[in-house]
């Protein structure tokens, strides 16, 4: 294993640590968020649906209970320490099926799925055209995909205003944000085989609790919580900042910010009827 790989493998168990302590208030933050992108998706009573980057669970319950009984529900993630706590949270339902597993490249018997999902779990791919691809190849004929992704930083106070408190734009990592250009994605969905790509700019007022509530998400998760992670020293410099500025904007015991992102959707094959 190379230092690079090393390196990597330890920002990512960081990260992965770090979400499991605060899920229950990412959940709180990013619920409305993956609900809009499951209403464009629409799964229906019966079908199957593959959750990708399923982390701590929410969004695998949430479509359990609208492809009912009858249906079914495989998240895949690569996290460990995320899937152990989804498998708590689900293990009392048997239409919830866990994969541990790199999603860009997850084998699983063609054509299985009526709809792929994601909520912010497609950014981060090494090779998104890769994980396109197979994706599309997971679905039936008629499958849809649907996902949220961030727009640009800029217009992202969620992130932005926690970086610029912090005083940290210059080390704010790109990853979160690529996919932000719409054309790049579309392109991306259309070079993998998928038609009718829609893209949909969404702003929600999103919140994850009071004031602690809230610090304690934006120093752990986010693109300011990386850089925290990364350079742990910062946080006695970085943290009273922060809540100066959240108690400068707000007067309300719940602090809220904005989310800029986009829903994507696309299907596997043309839904459209031929022209006669």
């Amino acid at each position: 294993m190379t230092k690079s790989s090393l390196h990597t493998n330890a920002a990512t168990n960081r990260h992965d640590k770090a979400l499991a302590k605060v899920f229950s208030l990412v959940d709180r933050q990013l619920a409305p968020i993956g609900l809009q992108a499951i209403k464009a998706l629409g799964p229906k009573t019966g079908e199957s649906i593959l959750d990708v980057g399923c982390g701590a669970g929410q969004t695998l319950l949430q479509i359990a209970e609208r492809v009912g009984a009858t249906g079914s529900v495989i998240g895949v993630d690569i996290s460990k320490v995320l899937l152990s706590v989804a498998r708590e949270r689900c293990a009392n339902d048997p239409r919830i099926k866990l994969v541990e597993a790199d999603a860009q490249t997850l084998s699983w018997p063609k054509a299985s799925f009526d709809g792929v999902f994601s909520r912010f779990g497609v950014m981060g791919f090494t090779d998104p055209s890769i994980a396109f691809v197979n994706f599309r190849s997971l679905l039936k004929s008629g499958g849809r995909l649907a996902f949220c992704c961030w727009r640009a930083l800029e217009e992202n106070e969620l992130d932005g205003f926690p970086i610029q408190a912090a005083g940290r734009k210059s080390d704010v990592r790109a990853t979160p944000f690529s996919f932000a250009d719409p054309s790049y994605v579309a392109k991306l969905l259309e070079g993998a085989g998928f038609k009718n790509v829609v893209l949909e700019a969404y702003d929600e007022r999103v919140s994850c609790g009071n004031l602690n509530e809230t610090l304690e998400v934006l120093l752990n998760v986010g693109a300011l919580g990386q850089i925290v992670r990364e350079k742990p020293f910062i946080r006695t410099e970085v943290e009273p900042r922060l809540r100066e500025a959240i108690l400068a904007r707000t007067a309300s015991s719940t602090v809220e910010l904005n989310a800029a992102f986009w829903i994507v959707s696309a299907w596997a094959n043309d839904p459209r009827p031929p022209t006669p």
